[in-house]
C-alpha cells in the first residue's frame, strides 16, 4: 500500500488534533482530522481521511493516492455525496458516473485525492433533493425547481473543501471539475490552483437536460456542440504508399 507511513499517519494526527485557527469563510469552518486507515478498493489501493468540523458535525473524508503530504500540482476532485446516484445508480445526474471516473484516473496516477463532500443535492440536503425530483417531474429544470424551494441554484461551500487541502498539507492541486465555482471559492480560500483538468463524461436519456442545464444557467463548462464522432471514425487512417509494416503498427498502437 503506498502512500503514508505509519509514523506519517502518527505525526499528522497528532499535528492537527487540537490545532486552533481563525476558521475558513464567513462561517469560520475549521477542520480536524480524527482517522486515517488504509482502502483497498476496486480502482486502486488509497488511504482515507476522516475529518469533523466545526460547522454541522457532518463528516467529510479524502480519499489519497500516493505521497499528497506538502506535494505540488495534486490532481484532485471534489465530489459533493449524491445517495440516488452514488448508491442506487440514478440515471437523473452523473454523479456516480463522476465519481467512478475520478477514482479510476487518480488510482492510475502516482498522486491525488478526491474529496467526499456531505453536500447532498448541491447543499439543500436529501429531502429537499426529493422534492426538487417532483418539481422536475412537473417540468421545471434543475434550477427553477431549486429555486422553486427557496434555494439558490447551488447551495455549495467550499470553505471545508479547502481547509481539507490545507490540513493536508498540500501546496498546490490541478482541479479535476468543469464548474467555475469551485476554481472561484478554492481560490479564495488560498487554494492554490495551477490547471483545470476537465471531467466531462458521456450523458445519457435521463440527464441530458440536467447537464444541459448546468451548462446553461450554471454556469459548467460542458460543450454539447460538438460534432459526434461515429465508431468507424476512430480507425486508423491509412494513406496511399504505406508498407504492410508501418500499417500494421497503426493498428498495434494504443489509442489516444
Amino acid at each position: 500500500m503506498s502512500g503514508f507511513t505509519h509514523e506519517q499517519i502518527e505525526l499528522l494526527l497528532e499535528e492537527d488534533c487540537c490545532h486552533e485557527c481563525e476558521g475558513y469563510g464567513e462561517d469560520k469552518i475549521c477542520v480536524h482530522i480524527e482517522a486515517v486507515a488504509e482502502l483497498p478498493t476496486r480502482f486502486g489501493d488509497f488511504h482515507i481521511v476522516a475529518f469533523s468540523n466545526n460547522r454541522d458535525g457532518k463528516e467529510h473524508v479524502a480519499i489519497l493516492k500516493g505521497e499528497v503530504l506538502g506535494a505540488e500540482d495534486v490532481p484532485v476532485r471534489l465530489h459533493s455525496e449524491c445517495l440516488t446516484g452514488d448508491v442506487v445508480g440514478s440515471l437523473r445526474c452523473d454523479c456516480r458516473d463522476q465519481l467512478e471516473a475520478a477514482l479510476k484516473k487518480i488510482g492510475e496516477m502516482d498522486k491525488g485525492i478526491v474529496l467526499y463532500l456531505r453536500q447532498e443535492g448541491r447543499g439543500i440536503g436529501l429531502t429537499n433533493k426529493i422534492r426538487a425530483y417532483s418539481l422536475q417531474d412537473a417540468g421545471l429544470d434543475t434550477v427553477e425547481a431549486n429555486l422553486a424551494l427557496g434555494f439558490r441554484d447551488d447551495e455549495r461551500d467550499y470553505a471545508v473543501a479547502a481547509h481539507m487541502l490545507h490540513s493536508l498539507k498540500v501546496q498546490s492541486i490541478r482541479l479535476m471539475t468543469n464548474n467555475p465555482k469551485k476554481i472561484d471559492q478554492l481560490t479564495q480560500h488560498g487554494v492554490k490552483i495551477n490547471e483545470r483538468i476537465p471531467h466531462i463524461l458521456p450523458s445519457n436519456e435521463h440527464n441530458r437536460f440536467y447537464l444541459e442545464t448546468k451548462a446553461a444557467k450554471s454556469g459548467h463548462i460542458i460543450d454539447f456542440r460538438g460534432k459526434q464522432h461515429l465508431p468507424e471514425q476512430s480507425e486508423p487512417t491509412i494513406v496511399e504508399g504505406m508498407t504492410e509494416s508501418q500499417i500494421k503498427e497503426l493498428y498495434d498502437s494504443p489509442s489516444p
